[in-house]
């Protein structure tokens, strides 16, 4: 009996694939507990159309990534931040993801969360530093931050 699975199946099957089981298995375990409906043209349709959904919200979050990774990497993008220093221009404190983002919303306008920044520990110096940032899958930017004594 051929099925369309509504849910990960461990050894059978992923969500959204359809493929070919036993009818007993079909009948007595996989369409009481839900994880698994017949493939018949009414549900393919069905799985047609959530397939194609699925791809196009997918290339609208990357379309959005790009704009965003556009407008981080323009040459006027710098997030500037002042901070007390002593004399080897090191910082009285840090500058923390979480800072940095703030910095870029507050400044731009732009929203990213705080996870997507590949920043393994506070900025501790002054001057210019570049923060990688993870946006989407294969879309990466850079951040650049510049930080000036007080």
């Amino acid at each position: 009996m051929k099925v369309i699975f509504t849910q990960d199946v461990r050894g059978r099957g992923k969500r959204g694939e359809v493929k070919n089981v036993p009818d007993g298995y079909a009948q007595n375990f996989l369409f009481k507990q839900g994880l698994a409906k017949p493939a018949s043209k009414g549900n393919m349709h069905t799985l047609e159309r959530v397939a194609a959904n699925e791809k196009a919200a997918y290339e609208a979050e990357k379309a959005e990534a790009q704009k965003v990774k556009a407008l981080l990497e323009k040459d006027e993008t710098v997030v500037n931040f002042k901070s007390k220093a002593g004399a080897d221009s090191r910082l009285f404190g840090s500058i923390s993801s979480k800072r940095i983002v703030e910095g870029l919303e507050e400044q731009y306008g732009i929203k990213i969360d705080k996870r997507k920044l590949s920043l393994p520990e506070p900025i501790k110096a002054l001057g210019y530093t570049n923060v990688p940032v993870k946006l989407f899958k294969g879309v990466e930017a850079t951040i650049r931050v510049h930080i000036t004594e007080q």
